[in-house]
């Protein structure tokens, strides 16, 4: 497939910080938690036996050889207008694909435990790898044309509207294999990665962990280790090591096997670096994340070491242990926050910032676009979906009634919003790079955050807002440029020879160390907690992008409160941009340049100045 179905979930939500939740909840905080929304798949298919997605397959399949036959080695040879016809078949014919795609993968996530919904979506994935070969032709034969070639060709102001497209995808020029190679490799897919992660999703979905006398799933242990009861989350912390420990010889033969196959296929496409392919697909240069990790792991002292030994002296321990990082600074019960509540707060935010936007956001509230409830069987964390263009994106959620579930909530709606905007490209031109995917969604959490500290009068809420902002913010940037590191180490590694799992916790305990501090004591059975994180399966070196995307928000924020003029239309226009435009080009209106030094500064600085606060409480 030429397009990525599937979307990663977020960084604070999905296994990388265990969030708040209700394990142990009492009968009146399921009764404030009742109502939460569940989504309506039927505006992509009625169900995994319609006739409609029989007949959209079955159509694509046709379509796919007719077009193969109608454009296989003529691309160079046609006039720039011809081969914008071609693309624009391309796109409608991808577009079917997607939407099944879409489908199964939003299907599954609901029900990852369905051995029935799981057989569906591997047979669906089967099939759209399938019909997708027909296609696979297309962007190579695209880039074998030559630079002057394609210039001719792009003179016709109908190819020049695919310039986007054009531009991204002869970023993989240099590193395109042969035909036979490049079929060879996609067909493989379904019996390799996708197996692999399909075998990682139900074997942590089947997980269970036995807390407080009773077997709950491993994100409700996770949960539990936000607990003000320090026994608690100690006895939670051994019995997720203890199940994890027990799997850690599965998830270290999926961690080789899937470092192996992509240093195979780095290797054969002669890629530099491990990290090479994700800053391609991201439309990033690579001096640009090396100066990212480097401004962040420089800020280690001045911004987790310092925090956690602020945090330490406020619980009045001389040490954090691992399963201390997500302790509140209270004992008292964090009041449960109803859905309807948290919609205003976050409408709120959304609409105060600009009433156009506010107006996307209400459609996910509207309609059946959201699933909240955090039920067994279900994908754990949150993420956004935008299925495709003619259809509408899609968020899942594991809503506990939190404040920091009210903030993904923020955070997943601008994703959404993102999505919706962006989708006036077009399936081809449409998505974003990870490193600008998260912009909408992190700015959309920032907003909420601003309109719910500025409206707090009490001191002491003040403050813990402000200490629970900041660890959601060491969560998106440190932690995640420390699960950068790991993976770089491991890939690294890999590549002189298989790891051992305690080889594998070694270079884990040494990232963690690194990244937050001296106020922690690290036991072994954390050497283990790896092996939950997701995106190190399912997307290598995907990380950076939050890290990328909170220090690129937090200076932007900074643009907006200085009272830049026209800061709302200009933002909203670089939204509905979607993939047509890169970095540089989004935020030069604003006056900002990723490539200068100085940038990431910016970011890291709100962060640090929040601490500063903290420090004068």
């Amino acid at each position: 497939m030429s397009k990525a179905y599937f979307s990663a979930p977020r960084a604070g939500a999905a296994g990388l910080s265990p969030v708040h939740g209700d394990a142990g909840q009492s009968s009146g905080g399921a009764s404030a938690l009742a109502g939460l929304p569940r989504w309506d798949l039927s505006d992509l298919y009625d169900g995994p036996d319609s006739p409609q997605l029989a007949t959209d397959l079955d159509q694509a399949d046709e379509d796919a050889q007719a077009f193969a036959r109608a454009w296989q080695g003529r691309l160079a040879n046609v006039p720039g207008g011809e081969l914008a016809q071609a693309i624009a078949e391309y796109q409608r014919i991808d577009e079917v694909l997607g939407r099944a795609g879409s489908y199964a993968q939003l299907l599954f996530a609901a029900n990852t435990s369905d051995s029935d919904v799981a057989r569906f979506a591997q047979s669906v994935n089967e099939r759209l790898t399938a019909i997708s070969t027909h296609l696979l032709f297309f962007t190579l034969e695209i880039n074998r044309i030559s630079d002057d070639g394609l210039s001719a060709q792009l003179s016709d102001p109908a190819l020049a509207h695919w310039a986007p497209f054009l531009r991204d995808l002869r970023v993989f020029r240099p590193y395109q294999l042969s035909d036979e190679v490049e079929a060879v490799l996609h067909e493989k897919s379904v019996t390799g990665a996708a197996a692999w992660n399909r075998l990682f999703d139900e074997t942590m979905a089947s997980l269970r962990v036995r807390v407080g006398g009773e077997d709950t799933t491993l994100g409700n242990a996770l949960d539990t280790m936000s607990s003000p009861d320090r026994t608690v989350r100690e006895h939670a912390a051994h019995a997720i090591g203890d199940e994890l420990g027990r799997n850690v010889k599965l998830f270290s033969l999926i961690t080789n096997t899937l470092a192996k196959d992509k240093a195979i296929v780095d290797g054969l496409r002669h890629y530099p670096r491990p990290t090479s392919a994700r800053n391609c697909a991201n439309m990033v240069e690579d001096d640009v994340v090396d100066a990212l990790v480097q401004a962040v792991t420089e800020a280690y002292p001045r911004l987790s070491h310092r925090y956690y030994a602020l945090k330490a002296k406020w619980l009045g321990l001389e040490k954090l242990e691992y399963w201390d990082r997500n302790a509140p600074l209270t004992t008292q019960d964090e009041p449960l926050i109803p859905w309807t509540e948290a919609t205003k707060q976050v409408m709120a935010a959304y609409e105060g910032f600009d009433p156009r936007m506010g107006t996307v956001a209400k459609q996910f509230f509207d309609h059946a676009w959201i699933d909240a409830p955090p039920v067994p069987g279900k994908a754990s964390g949150a993420f956004a979906h935008p299925t495709v263009p003619s259809v509408h994106p899609y968020l899942l959620l594991n809503y506990r009634g939190r404040t920091r579930d009210v903030m993904t909530l923020a955070h997943e709606l601008g994703h959404g919003v993102h999505q919706v905007l962006a989708g006036k490209q077009g399936y081809l031109m449409s998505s974003t790079p990870l490193t600008l995917a998260e912009t909408a969604s992190v700015f959309g959490e920032m907003l909420t955050f601003r309109a719910l500290l500025d409206a707090q009068t009490d001191p002491a809420r003040r403050r813990l807002m402000l200490a629970a902002k900041v660890e959601d913010m060491l969560n998106t940037v440190v932690r995640q440029i420390a699960f950068y590191r790991f993976e770089m180490l491991v890939h690294e590694e890999r590549r002189r020879g298989e790891l051992l799992p305690a080889r594998i916790g070694e270079i884990w305990r040494q990232t963690q160390v690194e990244s937050l501090g001296p106020a922690f004591n690290f036991t072994p059975d954390y050497d283990v907690y790896w092996t939950y994180i997701p995106h190190f399966i399912h997307s290598p070196f995907y990380v950076y992008a939050y890290a990328f995307g909170d220090c690129l928000v937090n200076a932007l924020y900074g643009v907006f409160r200085s009272g830049h003029p026209g800061f709302q239309d200009k933002y909203l226009d670089m939204l509905k941009a979607g993939g047509t435009k890169r970095h540089r080009e989004l935020l030069a209106p604003f006056g900002l340049d990723a490539a200068d030094p100085g940038f990431w500064q910016k970011g890291l600085d709100v962060i640090a100045g929040f601490i500063d606060e903290l420090e004068r409480v």
